[in-house]
């Protein structure tokens, strides 16, 4: 798998594997999963097809009505 090839400005990024579209779903769904959680990456036939979340809630601090909610 290819990783990404940073400029050596760093003001640009020429990314060898990912789309600037998929960077930003990336980031969308690392945003939506609150304090825990897991997000995967699903690659079939060399290219990123699938993004999986995960929402964790930890059980300690579990409220009445939390998982509803979030």
């Amino acid at each position: 798998m290819k990783l990404k090839v940073w400029n050596s400005d760093r003001d640009n990024c020429h990314l060898a594997f990912l789309e600037m579209k998929q960077v930003s779903m990336i980031d969308e769904a690392l945003s939506s999963l609150g304090e825990y959680g897991e997000v995967r990456l699903i690659v079939e036939k060399g290219k990123l097809r699938f993004l999986v979340t995960q929402k964790s809630f930890d059980a300690l601090k579990w409220e009445p009505g939390n998982i509803i909610t979030a």
